[in-house]
This record gives C-alpha cells, structure tokens and sequence, in this order.
C-alpha cells in the first residue's frame, strides 16, 4: 500500500509479493486434512507480546543496579527508558509495509532478530552506547510485534473465539512484564538483559510450523494458498464456503484501489474506524499506564513501601491474573461493556491515589495516619491496574484489528500503533520529572483523561462481539 495515492495494482503485481517464509509450512497447505488450530497459532505467535512485556519490565526492577553500575544520573536513565519508544515508533511505522509486503510470519522473522541483537548489547554494556544502541533495537522489534501479532490472531481466529484469542496478546504482555519483575530480583541486569534474548529465539522455528494469514493470502491474490490455509485452520471437516465468499468479496473491493491517499482516509466510511482504532490506543497510554508500570518500583516507594520492586513483582502476577479473566469473560460479556467497567474503575482509583498524594504532604511521615494513607495509595494503584486489565489493556488492541478496513489496514494500523507508541514515549519520559514535581498533580492529570476516555467509549465505541471482520467493516459504510 501505498502513501502517494497514485494508480492501481495489476494481479502480476500482487502475484510477485511473496511471503518471505513463502516455502515454510508449505507442507500444511499440501495437506488440506491437517488441522493447526488458531489457538496454536497464537500461542507460537505470543511469544512476541511476550517479548513486548518483558521489554516494558525490564526497566523497574534493574534501575538501581544498572544507575549504580554503570554511574547514570535519573535522566540518563529516563532516556535508556523512553528509547525503547523510540525505536517501537520507527517499527510502528515500517510494520504496515512490511507486513503488505512479506506476510505476518515475515514480519515477525525480521522483528526477531533486532530484539536479540538489542538484548545481547545490553548484556554487554559498558556505558551508555551499547545500553542506548540495545535498547533503541529492541524497541523496533517491539514495535513491529505490537502491530503484527494483534493483527495476525484476529486475521486467523473464528468469530465466536476472536475476542478470547485476542486477548492472549495482551496477556502474553503481561506475563513477560511479570518475569521482568520476578526474574530482576533473583538475577543481575546483564543476566536478565541475556534472558530476554529467549523468546525470539523460540519464536523463529515456531513460525515456520504455522500458517500465513489466509485473509493476506487473499488479498496477494493467492487463492489456492488462501483456501488451503483457512481449511487447515478450521479443520478438514468444518465447510468454510460461506467464510471463503466474504472474504473473497472483501478483498476484491478492497483491491479496486489499493494505494490509498491520507486525503482519503476522510472519508465517511473510514473516518469513524480511524477515530475508534487510534483514540482508544492514544487514550490507553494518556492514562499514565506505562508510567506506573514502567517505575512501579519508584511509585511504590513513593507511596510509603520499603520494597518496592517486591510490590512490583505481586502487582505484574495480578495483571496477568486480571487479564487472563478478560481472555474468558471478551467473547462471553462483549468489549463495550468490559472497556466502560475498565475506564470507570481506573477513573476512581486514579482519582484515589491523587488526593491521598496530596493528603500525604501534610502528615507527618511517622504518623499512623501517614502508613494508613501509604496503605490506601498502594491498593488504589493495583486497583487502577487490575481494572485497567480486566478492558482498557487489552480490548484497543483487539477493536483495533477488527474495525480497520483490510484496504486501509496496513497505512492506518501502522499509524494507529505510532500513535501509540508516541503517547507512551512522552508519559514515559516525563513521567520521573513529573511525579518529582507533584505525584498528586501527576494523577489528577491521568484522572481527567480517564474520566474523558469513559464518556468517548459510551458515546462511540460499538460492540464487535460475534460478528465477522467483514460484517464489523461495512457496518461503517
């Protein structure tokens, strides 16, 4: 796809962009009686998210060491935190392209290897230059991952387990955010650094066992692969002709015109997917989420725990709890309902936490009024984060991958992901100077974007629950 808006792509065109594991798994289209179900799929897929999560962790529980090793002052440190940003927002943007142009799997191949090589260099940092230079690669696979996998499961998934599916991304985040922080407490940086390196180096074989997006397939104009592979996924004995017909009629329109300009992404019917898919990404990371979870540590300590990094540790194992109920509850309760319940308890516990910050400036620090205060901080927080699990962690992710049209998909979800990953550099890199500012001012300003993120998702948000991608995008037209 692409961004100068001119022209249209003949099928010689289409026929000549191949995946570039092309070959790999060739053997599961050969056998269309072969069965490699979405859930495996997703599970071989999320060791990317993975990834992602462990990225996100790695910076509380080592900022001591790693400050104290290596002799950084806080905002060297903030910069080592917010590159992985960076380098996530330069993936973000070449993630569109790359997967138009050589698959999901080839996407994911290619993030693979600048996550290793990142994590490698920083093992071996000696100062800032391997630390800056590990960090920045790791966020460009991160951010090509955070675009390509949520994509890939709902591409693959039936429509009754696509919220459930889904939701293993931002569960697999989560989970690799929680080994960061239990991992960092038993072993040293350089050490954790090294073991981040595991999940993409198990991710690379495991692409080669799994299947190509059959809706990709289809719109590269490789219908017999396409068939194939949405039989292997389904399984030999379920009858996909009404499936195969949707997708068909889809993608043909779609490939109409295939290089869309950004003027015309005002239109009517893509106006209100592009207000949806990138608000709630935006309005996620507005929230101050990666701020808390990023320095939970320092934030803990803050609000009056002696072990922080401890307290990290107990709140990563409840997001990962949390989230796995979302997984159950998104294809039983819907996604509208899940995000009001999320973006309204996250509202009160933000709210919580701001007027015990500005209590706790006036008592005094040995009070059993200033450790009942610290108390009440603390379980706001982790209420904030459970509740920001149970909808608001995963669900933008997933409505994201639903309501983009397949002929914008690729320009509007790499903008939707950048978009992103920009919000959550700038809270990210503020958010040490801030909270040393006013910790309570800090979260009356995450309180009121909130509260705003509860009235957008009454008013605009529809559900998706239950309904085909192809049925979710022409309800817009």
């Amino acid at each position: 796809m692409n961004g100068d808006g001119g022209g249209h792509e003949s099928d010689e065109d289409m026929h000549t962009r191949k995946p570039l594991l092309a070959n790999t798994g060739s053997w599961w289209y050969a056998r269309r009686e072969s069965h490699v179900s979405a859930l495996l799929c997703t599970l071989v897929v999320a060791l990317g998210p993975i990834q992602f999560g462990f990225t996100g962790g790695f910076s509380s529980p080592t900022q001591d060491a790693i400050t104290r090793d290596l002799s950084l002052s806080i905002s060297e440190f903030s910069v080592f935190g917010s590159l992985c940003n960076i380098g996530a927002m330069a993936g973000a943007v070449a993630s569109g392209q790359m997967v138009e142009h050589v698959g999901h799997k080839g996407a994911l191949m290619i993030a693979a290897i600048p996550n290793i090589i990142g994590w490698l260099a920083i093992s071996l940092a000696k100062d800032t230059t391997f630390l800056y230079i590990g960090r920045l690669l790791e966020g460009f696979g991160v951010g090509i991952i955070s675009y390509t996998v949520p994509v890939y499961i709902a591409e693959i998934s039936p429509r009754n387990k696509r919220g459930a599916l889904g939701s293993v991304n931002p569960l697999s985040v989560t989970t690799g955010m929680m080994l960061a922080y239990v991992l960092g407490m038993f072993v040293s940086w350089r050490m954790l650094a090294l073991i981040g390196t595991l999940p993409c180096t198990i991710l690379i074989p495991g692409l080669f066992f799994i299947p190509e997006s059959p809706r990709w397939l289809a719109k590269m104009n490789k219908m017999d692969d396409f068939e194939a592979s949405l039989q292997v996924l389904r399984g030999s004995e379920t009858d996909i002709t009404s499936e195969v017909n949707d997708i068909k009629i889809a993608v043909a329109s779609a490939n109409k015109r295939t290089a869309i300009r950004f003027q015309e992404l005002n239109q009517k019917k893509f106006r209100m997917p592009l207000i949806l898919g990138i608000g709630l990404l935006v309005l996620q990371q507005l929230s101050g989420i990666s701020a808390i979870l990023s320095y939970a540590g320092s934030i803990f300590k803050a609000a009056g725990l002696t072990n922080g990094n401890l307290a990290a540790c107990g709140l990563g194992a409840i997001m990962v709890l949390a989230t796995g109920i979302t997984t159950w509850l998104l294809d039983r309760a819907g996604r509208r309902i899940l995000l009001i319940i999320s973006s309204a308890g996250m509202t009160l516990s933000l709210l919580v936490v701001a007027v015990i910050f500005f209590l706790k400036d006036n008592v005094p620090q040995d009070s059993d009024m200033y450790y009942i205060l610290s108390m009440i901080a603390v379980l706001a927080i982790v209420a904030c984060v459970i509740t920001f699990s149970f909808g608001m962690g995963a669900i933008p992710w997933v409505i994201m991958s639903e309501i983009l049209p397949v002929s914008i998909k690729s320009l509007a979800g790499s903008f939707a992901t950048l978009a992103n990953w920009l919000t959550s550099f700038g809270i990210t890199m503020t958010a040490n100077l801030v909270l040393s500012w006013s910790a309570g001012g800090t979260f009356v300003c995450y309180t009121l974007v909130s509260a705003f993120t509860l009235v957008f998702i009454i008013l605009w948000v529809p559900e998706t629950k239950g309904r085909t991608l192809e049925e979710i995008q022409w309800s817009f037209r």
